[in-house]
């Protein structure tokens, strides 16, 4: 779609906000990737919640231990609300380049354009009412803890140079809890619920299906 179409499509229709929620190592970003490829990334602006990671260099070794990486308050939710309601208004949005090796924002960003559809992902983003309310749909990933887990290790071992101990301990000690306080109650704001997340081709054709219905140009 040409930047000018584009532009005429977003003031004369509203812009459809999906977000994709689930646990940690669920497949949500495999369903996520999925809508893109199926729907057409060049048709969507996509907005990973864990790029929105607050910025602790500045904080020393023992603080950084003490960071719970898996509760809201880690998270600048506020800015990625600013963002999603700038996209809708037809407004490109800089995305920050999160690095989880120094534990903040890089210097690079990468600039988001306004599309007909807004997709966000992450484990926490039905927790706050006022991101929640933004989202045309929800959909939960539901898939089972012992699986969610083994993704996760090999995730921060092969990708965040994680020792498989402090994968496990933080699991136990972080993850686990956060996932049972908030992450498993967030699943009853959802509109759609995909049990075992990129596997199950049903349920993805059926969201791709309902997404590309509620894009198409109306007579």
């Amino acid at each position: 779609m040409a930047d000018g179409n584009l532009h005429l499509f977003i003031m004369n229709h509203s812009v459809i906000v999906i977000g994709v929620a689930g646990g940690t190592g669920s497949g949500k970003t495999t369903v996520a990737q999925t809508i893109l490829s199926r729907v057409g990334a060049e048709r969507i602006a996509y907005l990973p919640h864990d790029a929105y990671y607050h910025d602790f260099s500045h904080f020393s070794n023992q603080q950084l231990n003490q960071i719970n990486w898996d509760h809201p308050d880690a998270l600048d939710t506020e800015l990625m609300i600013r963002h999603i309601l700038a996209l809708k208004a037809g407004q490109g949005v800089d995305l920050p380049i999160y690095d989880f090796t120094q534990y903040r924002r890089s210097a690079a960003i990468l600039q988001v354009k306004p599309q007909p559809i807004v997709l966000v992902e992450g484990i926490l983003i039905f927790i706050e009412a006022r991101l929640r309310q933004l989202f045309d749909m929800k959909i939960f990933v539901d898939t089972d803890a012992d699986l969610r887990f083994i993704r996760r290790l090999q995730r921060d071992i092969n990708e965040r140079g994680r020792t498989p101990e402090s994968v496990i301990h933080q699991y136990l000690t972080t993850v686990r809890p956060m996932h049972l306080e908030f992450v498993e109650p967030s699943k009853r704001y959802a509109d759609v619920i995909i049990p075992e997340g990129g596997h199950n081709a049903v349920a993805i054709e059926m969201v791709v299906a309902r997404i590309s219905e509620l894009i198409k140009p109306k007579s």
